[in-house]
């Protein structure tokens, strides 16, 4: 594929190794993430896919004896966002996350997407009701809550709360978005809507997402990587990994002939 130069690229994993405890379960992995694309990880159950995906906001720095080696590096900063030197909490911040499962806090709508805000130290009501509003309509969700702000998040329908969720990732203006299958758990409708906002959300912000979707990665996708045993075989434009796959493995899971 055609030479990406830095000033394309958001972040980039360099020479990454990752262990839970003595288990060696991402295995130098090199991967350039664009700036204002979806990168999707495809690969079989197990493959390392979420682990992956939990490096670039230090999830695992949440459980002992799990330890990263390499680099994820973010631009145009430069900075190691693996290193022990750089708070976490601060990296989680910049890089959001949205997981498999909805999972809204036990508060209104409001709260919830208010929430990351306050953490950060926001107490100007204006600042804070002009910041839900415009996350609301980023996740395609304030025609429809707008005048329930308060009611509790639990009283949305589950694709709702998936897009609240989203919300609550947008409010505190991330240089990141993580998706875990995000519509895994999810109706049809409720999935074409998350997906659509996929789309429509890169041209503000870079996103990564994990799917076994097939179809839903080439819908969404910009660049795709095969993962496989906590390796990446294969990366590449979407267009190119579906329907010229350089690597026999990556052909034999896409045409569903893996294993």
């Amino acid at each position: 594929m055609s030479a990406v130069t830095s000033k394309d690229l958001k972040a980039e994993a360099k020479g990454l190794n990752f262990f839970y405890g003595s288990v060696h379960a991402l295995k130098n992995i090199s991967l350039p993430i664009e700036r204002r694309k979806v990168t999707a990880l495809i690969g079989p159950s197990g493959c390392g896919k979420t682990t992956f995906l939990r490096c670039f906001n230090r999830m695992h720095d949440l459980y002992p004896h799990n330890r990263y080696e390499g680099e994820i590096l973010l631009y145009p900063d430069n900075v190691n966002i693996i290193s022990p030197e750089i708070d976490p909490i601060e990296v989680r911040m910049q890089i959001s996350m949205v997981f498999q499962k909805p999972n809204p806090f036990p508060k209104t709508i409001y709260e919830n997407v208010a929430y990351g805000l306050r953490v950060r130290g926001t107490r100007k009501k204006q600042v804070i009701d002009e910041r839900v509003e415009k996350s609301l309509r980023g996740a395609a969700l304030w025609e429809e809550v707008k005048d329930r702000l308060h009611n509790l998040a639990f009283d949305l329908s589950g694709g709702q709360q998936q897009r609240l969720c989203i919300a609550r990732a947008l409010a505190t203006d991330p240089r990141i978005l993580l998706f875990d299958e995000p519509t895994s758990a999810l109706d049809p409708i409720a999935t074409s809507k998350i997906e659509e906002l996929i789309i429509e959300l890169k041209n503000e912000v870079t996103i990564i997402i994990v799917t076994h979707n097939m179809q839903q990665a080439a819908r969404v996708s910009d660049y795709t990587s095969f993962m496989y045993i906590g390796e990446i075989i294969e990366y590449d434009r979407t267009d190119k990994i579906f329907t010229a796959p350089s690597s026999k493995l990556t052909e034999d899971y896409i045409t569903g002939r893996f294993g």
